[in-house]
């Protein structure tokens, strides 16, 4: 039989084991932001290919306005089947002039983070509503049809 203190060894490791399995998973999404590099952005100094050399192409860049790249950044962690949740985000915004020069280099954190909430699983549409048997003997007899993009005849 068992002493207690093996007893006592297995069920610690027992549970530490139970524990390990619920600890939260950590991601990194989107670019991998190097505060050092991120803070060498000089305004008045840097134009867009020195930009580009030190931190790599950008996420996205504006389409309307002046010319933006933007660096985004975040860390999410989550429980083992559960939705991942944003923990850390940064996004460096670089704006340029006409000429491609830096004009400014801003962040911004997860106080811009906008949650949405959708409103139910399905998306209305507009249109008749159609059932199951519908929608699996819908097409009996317009296969072929003339004018329904079979051959004319």
């Amino acid at each position: 039989m068992m002493d207690r203190k093996t007893m006592l060894a297995a069920a610690v490791l027992a549970g530490a084991t139970a524990l390990g399995g619920c600890s939260s998973i950590r991601e990194n999404r989107g670019y991998v932001a190097d505060s050092l590099l991120s803070s060498s952005v000089q305004p008045g100094i840097d134009n867009q290919q020195s930009v580009e050399a030190t931190l790599g192409r950008p996420t996205f860049t504006s389409q309307f306005g002046e010319p933006t790249w933007y660096y985004v950044s975040s860390v999410t962690g989550r429980a083992p089947f559960i939705r991942p949740r944003i923990k850390e985000h940064d996004v460096l915004a670089v704006r340029f002039d006409a000429a491609g020069n830096v004009v400014a280099a801003e962040r911004s954190g997860i106080e811009q983070v906008a949650y949405l909430s959708p409103d139910g699983d399905e998306t209305p549409t507009l249109g008749r509503e159609r059932g199951f048997l519908e929608d699996l003997f819908g097409n009996i007899g317009s296969v072929g049809a003339p004018g329904v993009g079979g051959p004319a005849q």
